[in-house]
C-alpha cells in the first residue's frame, strides 16, 4: 500500500445486486478507477457481488487500496470479495457501519436498496447531532435519487428538517462532480470538529489530481 493511500479514504454506499441499467455499474467502475488513480482508498461494504464487486475490482485493477468490512453473516448471502487489500468481517450490520464511518473521510452514496439507504442515512443522521462533519454525497446517476431528493425537500418545506442539515447531503450526476465536492469540502473543513463528545472526526485532505 502506497502511504498516500492510508491517509485518504471514501466510503461508498451501493448495491450488492445488479441492475439491468448498465449506467450504474459504469458509475461504480468509474469511481473505483478515479479513487485508485487519485490515491485515496475505497471502504465498502466487502461484497463481491453488484455494484459493490464492480466498484471495488475496478479500484483494485488500478492499483488501488481496498477496506471492506462485511458481517459474518452476510459472508456467504453478500459473496464476500477475496481479493481486497484488507477484508474485515464484523458481526453485526450495525458494527459494520461503525467501522465504514471511523474509516472514512467522507461518504458517496451510488444505487442501491434498503441496505444503502440504511447506511447513507445513519452516517446523515449522526452529523445532524454533530457527531462528525464529513461530506456525503448522493451520485444520482440516471435520475435514480430523484424521488429520493424531493422527498427531502418535501420535508424541509415541511419543517421537518432544517435548512442547515437538508445542506449534509449534496446531490451531483456524475464522478467527478463527486470528488471535486468531497474535495471542495475537506478544504473548507480544516481542523473542523463538530463532534459534541470531543472526538476528531473530519480528515481534512485534498483529493490528489
Amino acid at each position: 500500500m502506497r502511504a498516500q493511500e492510508s491517509k485518504r479514504k471514501v466510503g461508498v454506499f451501493c448495491g450488492s445486486r445488479d441492475s439491468a441499467d448498465s449506467r450504474y455499474a459504469d458509475a461504480a467502475a468509474e469511481l473505483g478507477c478515479s479513487l485508485a488513480d487519485r490515491g485515496v482508498g475505497l471502504v465498502y461494504g466487502g461484497s463481491a457481488a453488484g455494484l459493490m464487486g464492480v466498484l471495488a475490482n475496478a479500484a483494485l485493477e488500478r492499483g488501488g487500496s481496498v477496506l471492506g468490512v462485511i458481517p459474518t453473516f452476510l459472508v456467504k448471502r453478500e459473496i464476500a470479495h477475496s481479493g481486497l487489500t484488507e477484508l474485515r468481517t464484523v458481526e453485526t450490520l450495525e458494527e459494520r457501519k461503525l467501522v465504514m464511518l471511523e474509516r472514512s473521510d467522507a461518504f458517496i452514496v451510488l444505487p442501491g436498496g434498503f441496505g444503502t439507504l440504511d447506511e447513507a442515512f445513519e452516517v446523515l443522521c449522526l452529523a445532524q447531532l454533530g457527531f462528525h462533519s464529513k461530506p456525503c454525497v448522493l451520485l444520482n446517476v440516471g435520475r435514480f435519487f430523484h424521488h429520493l431528493i424531493e422527498f427531502l425537500d418535501h420535508a424541509t418545506d415541511g419543517g421537518f428538517i432544517s435548512t442547515f442539515n437538508r445542506s449534509l447531503v449534496t446531490e451531483v450526476t456524475s464522478v467527478a462532480e463527486a470528488l471535486a465536492c468531497i474535495s471542495s469540502t475537506w478544504r473548507e473543513n480544516i481542523d473542523t470538529d463538530r463532534s459534541p463528545r470531543g472526538r476528531s472526526v473530519t480528515t481534512t485532505k485534498s483529493l490528489g489530481k
